[in-house]
């Protein structure tokens, strides 16, 4: 005998309800969803049309939360301070609030009242709301040299601002956390957006690949920043291109100014890449251009 239990219909029937249920509730309530950016332009719709001639019969009411956003009586417009000089009323779109430049603070529920007057009277011909969310995202951090605070020594900086929530920022390589210096944030009590920068020294002498990460709620922006260890490059010959192997006096030879003559190639007979009375002469020797030697020879003439 078959003991398999089987769902009874009336299960189905409460589970369809139910679920029609909570779509109503959903489309009902008049609640729709706007996301923008800081200093971004929201539109947010009353969902509703006029014609021209109901404008002298219809009050428009936007308010955000109990706080009054902005009222349109026949023959009057009016804005509450807040608001002033950056928001209006779109009567051709569905009598849209439309909010210029936002801010962190413009951000919360909205609600749009629609009053008619029929009989002599204003009464409520519509309501709908909408929820407004705003964005502050930091900019892609920029990283710059600060200079050398000794010989072997370079230190960097990585800022960013714009942003919001309060930032947490960090310096890596190779995965693993490093040591910051001068770390400072800062929020700007207008517009509530955060600026944030640190400062990391590092070894000249080795190279480095490092990533400057800022995290700010759920969201991350980072910058990555390389360095090569700058190594002397020897002298070439201009005609030959074979290399000037590295002897004690090669880097006198670029840096110090003398009246010697540059070194020539004995291969090719040409000067080196340096100009004449920019090299210091290898007591009075010559360079020879070989692939695997250096061969100094009597400097003659």
């Amino acid at each position: 005998m078959d003991q398999t239990l089987k769902p009874h219909k009336c299960s189905y029937l409460k589970l369809f309800q139910l679920l029609v249920l909570a779509c109503l509730l959903y489309f009902c309530s008049g609640t729709t969803q706007v996301t923008k950016t800081v200093k971004d332009v929201a539109v947010l719709s009353c969902g509703y049309n006029i014609s021209s001639d109901e404008l002298t019969r219809v009050r428009i009411y936007w308010q955000k939360h109990d706080e009054m956003v902005l009222a349109v009586t026949p023959g009057k417009v009016e804005v509450w301070p807040k608001y002033e000089n950056r928001t209006f009323t779109d009567i051709s779109n569905n009598l849209s609030l439309v909010i210029l430049a936002l801010r962190l603070s413009d951000k919360g529920k909205y609600t749009c009242v629609i009053q008619k007057n029929t009989t002599g009277s204003y009464k409520r011909a519509h309501l709908n709301s909408v929820m407004l969310s705003v964005r502050a995202d930091f900019s892609v951090p920029s990283i710059n040299d600060l200079g050398n605070p000794s010989t072997n020594t370079k230190r960097i900086i990585c800022s960013t601002s714009g942003g919001f929530p309060k930032p947490h920022l960090s310096w890596l390589e190779n995965g693993k956390e490093l040591n910051a210096s001068n770390t400072s944030i800062s929020q700007d009590p207008e517009t509530e957006l955060y600026t944030i920068s640190s400062e990391l020294d590092f070894n000249v002498e080795n190279n480095h690949s490092f990533m400057c990460v800022v995290k700010y709620g759920d969201l991350t922006v980072s910058q990555s920043f390389k360095w090569q260890e700058k190594k002397i490059k020897p002298c070439e010959c201009t005609k030959c291109g074979k290399v000037f192997l590295e002897c004690s006096f090669l880097q006198n030879q670029e840096r110090c100014q003398t009246g010697y003559r540059t070194h020539l190639c004995e291969e090719c007979g040409q000067d080196d890449r340096f100009p004449a009375k920019t090299a210091v002469s290898c007591s009075r020797d010559i360079f020879t251009c070989e692939d695997d030697i250096i061969k100094i020879v009597a400097f003659k003439g």
